[in-house]
């Protein structure tokens, strides 16, 4: 993550995770959200980099691209779990 240390990579990966689990109306463990949070800021840094040479660093802009990373995750599986029932 970009301009986070470790420690608080994992602390806002948690946060977006459950604030992205809330919102898509799921429910996934501790540990769950926090690797939604950090793979989904991982993937929408990436994407923001990519096409805009920029993404958003801090705290606060962490968890934002946590929070939709973890939403598009969410939504990414749920689909997938749909169409193999």
């Amino acid at each position: 993550m970009v301009g986070i240390g470790w420690f608080a990579a994992i602390f806002v990966g948690g946060l977006a995770g459950w604030l992205a689990e809330k919102y898509m109306h799921r429910d996934h463990s501790l540990i769950t959200n926090i690797f939604l949070g950090i793979a989904g800021a991982v993937i929408v840094n990436w994407l923001f980099i990519s096409l805009f040479d920029n993404t958003f660093a801090g705290w606060i802009g962490q968890t934002f691209v946590g929070f939709v990373g973890a939403c598009a995750l969410i939504a990414i599986g749920k689909k997938l779990r749909d169409r193999d029932g």
